[in-house]
């Protein structure tokens, strides 16, 4: 079993940010400015010595870094966020570019298609669109195709049977994947490939069932197992509790975090059979998650996912799904969510000493 950390690319300046969110917005902006949400609330989060780093270095120095660390611990690749709304619209494609033109930098990686509108989320504005996914005719997936095939050639992007391997985060919203990657897999053997393995992720939202157009899933934790694996008990528990602190806060004029999942048992249910009838499934892990620096107390934080629960998780998919290929864990670097392998101030080289620990015989 190979290890992919999901990877996001939002730690450098981009005119849009700087438009939408202000001038000189990164990810790092929100991560420095959080702010705990209860007593024992473990934010800000810091980068072990303050490393808030800038991924538009055309040097490549922080990739090569990054990569040089992830190898030391067992990463096999990064699996990097993608973000392609149509023709000419784009988002932190800067970062992927660099890495390409540096073939020294020696990690493997895949792209991860995050097909969403791109909203004010973040500031409780979900309605507003700031660029709409679209998806378009025959022509957009020609251009976009072309777009990842200078990727797909690079000798460290993952292939399967001589596929590159292009996972979709939200495949399910997507009306036209059937004849997208019947146009993607001509392409392909066109340009001296099998195809397209194509990866769909499981998420909290709508499974893809179309299972003669997916060739894998992968299991984008903790988010899967809360809503599709865990019992009605435990998300009845979740949202009475939830409820009664957003009624504290209603009443007391407060800001305690109101949604916090209970998360001690997510181990046992994550070894669950999955509930999609597909032949291969990548089991997920992820060390914590709690996205309050882009939300505040309007967040959300999975409560109980540490350490040793990360070092279970790993183990029970190994376990669990044996004959799986890779697993991911999210992620690599999604500080905005607590999501991440990278060293911290507080636990420094922890969460990756347990992957390395896991899979070092791997």
């Amino acid at each position: 079993m190979k290890v992919l950390a999901m990877y996001l690319p939002q730690y450098h300046r981009m005119k849009e940010n700087d438009e939408w969110w202000g001038e000189g917005y990164t990810e790092w902006t929100a991560v420095k400015s959080a702010k705990p949400c209860y007593r024992g609330h473990k934010q800000p989060n810091v980068p072990l010595k303050k490393f808030y780093y800038n991924l538009a270095e055309e040097d490549g120095s922080t990739w090569a870094e990054q990569a040089q660390l992830a190898r030391e611990y067992g990463i096999y690749g990064f699996c990097i966020y993608h973000y392609w709304f149509k023709t000419g619209q784009q988002l932190m494609e800067k970062p992927m570019e660099i890495l390409l033109d540096h073939p020294e930098i020696d990690i493997n990686y895949c792209y991860c298609w995050a097909n969403e509108n791109w909203t004010r989320t973040w500031d409780g504005k979900s309605n507003h669109i700031l660029r709409k996914q679209e998806y378009g005719d025959i022509d957009e997936w020609r251009n976009h195709f072309y777009y990842l095939l200078k990727f797909f050639e690079d000798p460290r992007y993952i292939k399967i049977d001589n596929k590159p391997v292009l996972n979709i985060y939200h495949s399910a919203k997507i009306p036209c994947l059937a004849e997208m990657k019947c146009e993607w897999n001509r392409m392909a053997r066109e340009n001296g490939f099998n195809g397209i393995y194509l990866v769909s992720g499981n998420t909290f939202f709508t499974l893809d069932k179309r299972y003669d157009l997916i060739d894998a899933y992968y299991n984008f934790e903790p988010l899967y197992t809360f809503k599709y694996k865990s019992p009605l008990w435990n998300k009845g528990a979740y949202k009475a509790a939830s409820i009664m602190r957003h009624l504290y806060n209603k009443v007391t004029g407060k800001t305690i975090l109101e949604k916090r999942v209970p998360s001690k048992r997510f181990v046992k249910w994550m070894g669950k059979p999955d509930m999609q009838k597909a032949k291969i499934v990548f089991p997920g892990a992820c060390p914590r998650w709690d996205n309050t620096p882009r939300k505040g107390y309007k967040g959300m934080e999975y409560v109980g996912l540490d350490l040793d629960s990360f070092r279970q998780q790993l183990w029970a998919a190994k376990k669990e799904y044996k004959d799986s290929e890779f697993i991911y864990i999210n992620a690599w670097n999604e500080w905005g969510e607590s999501a991440y392998l990278e060293p911290d101030e507080m636990m420094e080289y922890s969460f990756l000493e347990v992957v390395r620990d896991a899979f070092k015989n791997s």
